[in-house]
């Protein structure tokens, strides 16, 4: 199983996506387009893709270039009914790809906030790993309008569009189910700085919203990448078969 792993910013962590890919045995590969790597021509070389978060916004092409031919490479392996990916600004520019609107600056959230499954989320199998309302880590302020023909899985008050799917098992998660306390202990050691400019006290909270919440959010993000994982092998299934 070879997995292609976009970062778009230096202290991305793969955080629970990781964990589940180990447990699978994948072969990872990690593309930096934003250090200057060059993003693969198209998806031949590997079984999936996931697309991390970034400071970008998903239109910024003016000052990252790379983002149309990123947003072309989700869009190839999803062509290809391979399994793709995207968190935060990942699910953006997963939108973009299948020529939706994304909506700049309309929806900040920080922290840990409540998602709710949609009815159609609570049948799907990599969503319907997580309870039907769950605590989950958030940083963006960005969001995205629906792709036409995607099935909108998870939703809340601050973005409508938490979590799609297109077709098989192209998925876009706004929230960052990554997430594990641990990583969010790791973006406060970095963040601390910025952090109060987007969620004024919350510093000052977080030891008590990280015991109400965290083994909650750690345990649903560890089950949905664990059931998104699954995706992958099951097609390589069906491959040899």
């Amino acid at each position: 199983m070879r997995v292609l792993v976009v970062e778009n910013d230096k202290v991305t962590l793969l955080g629970q996506i990781g964990v589940a890919l180990e447990e699978a045995g994948a072969e990872i590969e990690i593309c930096r387009p934003h250090a200057g790597d060059a993003i693969p021509a198209d998806e031949t070389n590997h079984d999936a893709i996931v697309v991390m978060g970034g400071p970008q916004n998903a239109r910024d092409d003016e000052r990252h270039a790379y983002l149309p031919a990123l947003a072309g490479l989700m869009r190839r392996f999803g062509d290809a009914e391979k399994s793709v990916l995207g968190v935060c600004l990942g699910s953006q520019l997963l939108a973009r790809a299948y020529g939706a609107e994304n909506l700049i600056g309309t929806a900040p959230e920080f922290g840990w906030c409540t998602v709710a499954l949609t009815k159609d989320g609570t049948g799907d199998p990599v969503l319907s790993a997580a309870a039907s309302s769950f605590p989950i880590f958030q940083w963006h302020s960005d969001t995205f309008a629906m792709p036409e023909g995607a099935v909108r899985l998870a939703t809340n008050g601050a973005a409508e569009n938490q979590a799609f799917r297109i077709g098989r098992a192209v998925y876009g998660t706004q929230f960052h189910f990554e997430a594990s306390r641990t990583v969010v202990d790791e973006w406060v050691s970095t963040f601390g700085a910025l952090i109060p400019t987007l969620a004024p006290g919350w510093l000052e909270q977080r030891e008590r919203l990280a015991a109400e919440n965290g083994p909650g959010a750690d345990a649903t993000g560890l089950a949905i990448a664990r059931a998104w994982v699954a995706t992958i092998a099951a097609a390589e299934s069906r491959r040899v078969a």
